[in-house]
């Protein structure tokens, strides 16, 4: 799960110069990370409800919990699909 996010991620974002293997499950996928804006986070939201019908509400407080990683991403849409 956490590599097929990886290349939605890639796909979805356009980051041409990145690999699968280049992205940390566990390193931040904003600022210090993979250096997401929120531009970035409502287009991979949008992937995401797309590929695994999960909708991430951006209203929701534990939003950048659920972004934090794509460890703590994957964690949210398999339990959201169970």
């Amino acid at each position: 799960m956490e590599n097929e996010l990886k290349q939605l991620i890639i796909d979805t974002l356009d980051l041409e110069d990145i690999s699968v293997a280049d992205i940390d499950s566990q390193a931040p996928l904003f600022n210090d990370g993979l250096g997401l804006d929120s531009i970035d986070a409502l287009e991979l939201g949008l992937a995401i409800r797309k590929k695994y019908n999960v909708k991430i509400d951006a209203e929701k407080e534990d939003v950048v919990k659920i972004f934090a990683s794509v460890s703590t991403l994957a964690d949210y849409i398999q339990a959201a699909r169970d």
